[in-house]
């Protein structure tokens, strides 16, 4: 489910990216000069206009439902849950004892 989820994301998204390079583009130089620009009354959009929002629209619910997925399977981890660590054995050591057995540490030769 995931990866067919993630192809469609990733044709999606390049889609996306050649259809916004194909545009035209409107007004110069951060719309310094004439009397276009986003703000303009342009009346209807075209259909380049609408591809991008329906590309945009698609992008953004297919990395919603990726997020979903993906967070699905997975339990919510805590460190409190987790068993405690011990510490790894160097090599002609014995490994160290299980449980509450003194493992010869600092506080143990200070009893």
């Amino acid at each position: 489910m995931s990866t067919v989820l993630l192809v469609i994301h990733l044709m999606i998204a390049a889609s996306l990216v050649g259809i916004v390079l194909v545009q035209k583009s409107e007004g110069g130089a951060l719309g310094i000069g004439g009397g276009g620009g986003m703000f303009a009354g342009r009346g209807k959009a075209n259909l380049m206009t609408r591809v991008t929002a329906a590309l945009g629209a698609a992008f953004f619910t297919t990395s919603l439902l990726l997020t979903i997925v993906s967070q699905r399977g997975t339990a919510p981890a805590s460190v409190l849950d987790r068993p405690a660590a011990t510490a790894p054995a160097t090599p002609g050591q014995a490994p160290a004892p299980a449980g509450d057995a003194p493992r010869g540490g600092i506080l143990d030769k200070l009893k």
